[in-house]
């Protein structure tokens, strides 16, 4: 997950504008869940926040803190990132593609009760090998659509072969598509050279060999 410091200096601004502005936004009755999307060559990361307004804390820590001892074990951290990731669609070009959970991390029941608590989980799909062009990456997330509200932003490539061209978000911004242009890598530009200096120079030999058998021999017996 290493950016370079270019990119790492550009998302944290976006980060950072983008939690400000959802601190003015997020409200007491509200479940604020704010979505990164960085899209690389092979692979798709999400990086979610989660945030419980006062007036609905209690019933999200219902669902994390299932023997309702006011803890949240690792394995109901665990079983509630799953069911996150059940209520979420990633998809490039039509194509599903399956999340995984890399991290997460999970407030004290304290600070989730005050509206202060936010749960933080980073997910990763493997990409499928696409060629280079435009392509669409889709992403929804329905999780506690009851009470939710919803952010979600691609952050800046961290690869120079990704540009994001546009993001076409629903009004809800549940759903988001994100056109994106892949450049093809060195290897495959040097492959594609080659092939094209083979496939000239083949039918430079085919040209001189046809003139060759036409023009009359200059050998006379």
């Amino acid at each position: 997950m290493r950016r370079s410091p270019r990119s790492s200096g550009i998302a944290a601004l976006a980060l950072v504008l983008t939690t400000a502005g959802s601190s003015f936004a997020h409200r007491r009755d509200e479940y604020l869940q704010a979505t990164r999307l960085a899209i690389d060559p092979d692979r798709v990361q999400i990086e979610l926040d989660l945030t419980p307004g006062i007036a609905v804390a209690e019933s999200v820590l219902a669902d994390v803190d299932l023997d309702r001892n006011r803890s949240i074990s690792a394995g109901e951290a665990d079983a509630y990132c799953a069911r996150l990731l059940s209520a979420m669609v990633v998809d490039v070009d039509g194509r599903p593609l399956a999340l995984a959970l890399t991290s997460s991390a999970f407030p004290d029941v304290g600070a989730m009760m005050t509206g202060e608590g936010t749960m933080r989980l980073q997910a990763v799909a493997a990409m499928p090998r696409l060629s280079g062009g435009t392509h669409r990456l889709r992403y929804r997330n329905s999780h506690r659509s009851d009470i939710a509200v919803y952010l979600v932003n691609a952050l800046v490539p961290a690869s120079d072969r990704v540009a994001v061209a546009a993001q076409r978000r629903d009004v809800d911004q549940r759903d988001v598509t994100i056109e994106y242009t892949l450049r093809p890598d060195a290897a495959t530009r040097i492959r594609g050279g080659v092939l094209v200096a083979v496939a000239g120079a083949v039918i430079w030999l085919a040209v001189w060999w046809r003139r060759r058998r036409r023009e009359p021999s200059a050998w006379v017996p």
